[in-house]
């Protein structure tokens, strides 16, 4: 059956219902007209008719149950159970035919296939009905249970019908017609009905032509029951229901006959019609195979279509079909890992990362993708991987048995090798070329990276460094005025010093200070932009935002303060050693000050240098010439972004050399750490 969703094919729909309705119509007539509704009575074609076609209905049955024990599905249980019973009861009808067992027709001849339509009707209700994990666990538990219950009724009626003398109904039926016959059909047409609904709702969101013809099925059981109401036995109208029977389950065949045909395999007849769990877990094991299928495929094993194929009863051809697809999902999902790879390579050259976390970053991601890859970098002129030496003439590639090694270059000169395994194909030969011109790259960027760290953050701080490096725009002349706080310092009797002792021993008295105290500013997010002799200029809120530079900056002072005072005690002991002059050293005073200030990069397009002017930032230096040897002075505006996290003395207000109006000073003891 060519099978269009109703939903999308509205026409197809009123067929389909014009179709079912058809056989109404023509009980309706017959009934209507008693010279039409003729009598035909021969009880050998009644008998042969309903021995095939409840053989028919048994082998659906039990395939259908069969279905529902592999798959583990309450569902499908519960629809082989409304052929099962529908078959039996209509294969006792035909053994109560009159002359097969008993002479004459009798009370189960005309009862029996509306009892097994009726409990056909329960279990048919029981199939649409969305069971939840627990109940439908419960239906498998019981469904020997259910089984034998069903076929213990079936033989206890076959007995009670077809043996003289034991029941009623094995006695010839009363001339008067069983009126409660319709209204005992009821429920069983109301089951049905509600049956094919939930059915066609199942199939508007999963469209399947299994669940079409199970709807129709349901249908046609329906009005088998309708037509049997009427008790005109051997009438036109009495084979009609017989008919209609026949009908529901040769249709229900037929469609997986069809299907078998289409697919080849009878392994997923009726999996369209299994419990929403069900068809999940049939949908994960069929990915699972498909991975397991596909990383076969990629480790180039034999026969791996042919052993998922069996493990799912596929037939050859679609083994076949499967070998194909598992073969180009494998391909495309190799290139999508290598391509993925390359992105990765790319994203890994970044500002601060070195050659070799580079490249051992890259080789680590690149093997996941392309297998054994190696890389070997130029040493003494010459470049090797394990025993193997390379020359790329005219910069090519060059093939050593199951190896391709690909030059990999910096500036357009040799600087190293990739080597990877040969390509299965002119897109693996493509990748593996891409791939060495993207490690180049990386490499060329990686060393030039390396070599403006080296040269800027010798000379500037670190966020000054990485500002220009990640854009280099920055370094235009230019400036802006900020909120910030400056850092003063310099060292007292530095003059004095440098009277008594050799320049030698003045750079290293500068260094050891200044490399002390260096690590105290960076670590509080502080900026140096100035060395001036013993002096320092460090900045907080430029270039780098820092909401708190305020704090931070007076946590920098403190911490100066702190390693210049173990500075100078290793100093002291050096010279009690005798391994240094007994000259004394000067000590750090730090000036602290917030304000604005003009910021930004200050000098000549030839030469320039990042720096900061304004009244605040000759207030700090005017705070730190104020201050006493080994302390730290700060500002009003200072204290005031402190609030109340500091502990001060205040010097008063004091005149500052450039300024006319007195300017507060408060010497810093110490900082709240939790503040």
């Amino acid at each position: 059956m060519t099978y269009l969703p109703p939903a999308r094919q509205p026409v197809r729909a009123v067929v389909w219902a014009i179709h079912l309705a058809l056989p109404l119509l023509g009980l309706w007539l017959l009934l209507a007209n008693d010279g039409a509704n003729v009598f035909w009575q021969h009880n050998p074609s009644h008998f042969w008719m309903i021995v095939t076609v409840a053989g028919l209905n048994v082998a659906l049955g039990a395939l259908i149950s069969e279905a529902s024990r592999k798959r583990d599905d309450a569902r499908l249980f519960l629809v082989s159970m409304v052929f099962l019973s529908s078959a039996g009861f209509f294969f006792l009808h035909g053994l109560a035919t009159p002359k097969i067992i008993l002479p004459t027709g009798s009370l189960g001849f005309d009862l029996g296939q509306q009892v097994g339509l009726s409990i056909a009707s329960v279990f048919a209700f029981a199939s649409a009905f969305p069971l939840a994990e627990k109940a439908a666990r419960a239906v498998l538990t019981y469904q020997h249970l259910i089984r034998g219950a069903l076929f213990g009724f079936m033989i206890l009626w076959g007995l009670a019908s077809l043996i003289p003398a034991i029941t009623p109904l094995s006695e010839p039926p009363s001339k008067e017609p069983l009126n409660w016959l319709a209204l005992a059909s009821i429920p069983g047409l109301l089951l049905y009905g509600a049956a094919a609904v939930m059915m066609f709702l199942l199939h508007r969101r999963r469209p399947s032509a299994m669940l079409v013809s199970l709807i129709t099925a349901y249908a046609l059981l329906a009005e088998a029951m309708i037509a049997g109401m009427s008790q005109l036995n051997w009438r036109l109208s009495w084979w009609e229901w017989h008919v209609l029977l026949t009908l529901a389950f040769v249709f229900v065949a037929y469609s997986a006959y069809l299907q078998f045909r289409r697919e080849g395999s009878s392994a997923g007849l009726f999996d369209s019609v299994a419990l929403n769990a069900t068809v999940r877990r049939i949908q994960r094991g069929y990915e699972e195979a498909l991975e397991e299928l596909v990383e076969h495929v990629r480790r180039g094993e034999p026969l791996a279509a042919t052993r998922t194929a069996s493990k799912f009863s596929m037939s050859e051809g679609q083994a076949a079909v499967l070998d194909r697809a598992g073969t180009a999902l494998a391909n495309e999902r190799e290139l999508s890992e290598r391509l993925a790879a390359l992105v990765d390579v790319g994203s890994q050259a970044r500002v601060g990362l070195g050659e070799g976390a580079l490249l051992a970053g890259a080789l680590d991601r690149v093997r996941q993708a392309y297998g054994d890859v190696r890389i070997g970098l130029v040493s003494e002129g010459n470049v090797s991987i394990g025993s193997r030496e390379y020359d790329f003439p005219g910069n090519l590639p060059v093939r050593r048995g199951e190896l391709v090694a690909y030059p990999l270059t910096v500036k357009g000169l040799l600087a190293g090798a990739l080597e990877v395994p040969v390509a299965r194909n002119d897109q693996d030969e493509a990748l593996a070329h891409t791939l060495a011109s993207q490690l180049s790259i990386a490499l060329e960027n990686a060393r030039l990276y390396q070599e403006l760290d080296t040269l800027f953050r010798q000379y500037m701080s670190p966020d000054v460094a990485n500002a220009l490096l990640a854009d280099p725009g920055q370094a235009a002349l230019g400036g802006e005025l900020r909120e910030l706080t400056a850092l003063f310092a310099d060292l007292q009797g530095f003059t004095t010093f440098s009277e008594r002792v050799s320049p030698g021993e003045i750079v290293e008295m500068l260094n050891r200070y200044h490399t002390a105290a260096v690590p105290c500013i960076l670590a509080n997010n502080g900026t140096i932009v100035q060395f001036v002799g013993d002096a320092l200029l460090a900045l907080f809120n430029a270039p780098a935002t820092l909401p708190d530079h305020a704090r931070s900056a007076c946590r920098a002072a403190l911490a100066m303060q702190e390693a210049a005072a173990r500075v100078s005690e290793e100093v002291a002991w050096e010279q009690a050693a005798g391994s240094m002059n007994g000259v004394e050293w000067p000590t750090f005073r730090v000036g602290v000050n917030t304000g604005m200030a003009l910021v930004g990069n200050i000098g000549s397009p030839a030469l320039r240098g990042f720096n900061a002017m304004g009244d605040s930032v000759n207030v700090a230096a005017r705070l730190q010439s104020l201050a006493d040897p080994g302390t730290v002075v700060i500002g009003q505006t200072t204290l005031d972004r402190l609030g109340g996290a500091a502990q001060v003395s205040p010097l008063g207000s004091l005149s500052l050399k450039g300024k006319q109006e007195t300017v507060p000073a408060y010497l810093l003891s110490s900082l709240a750490e939790n503040a």
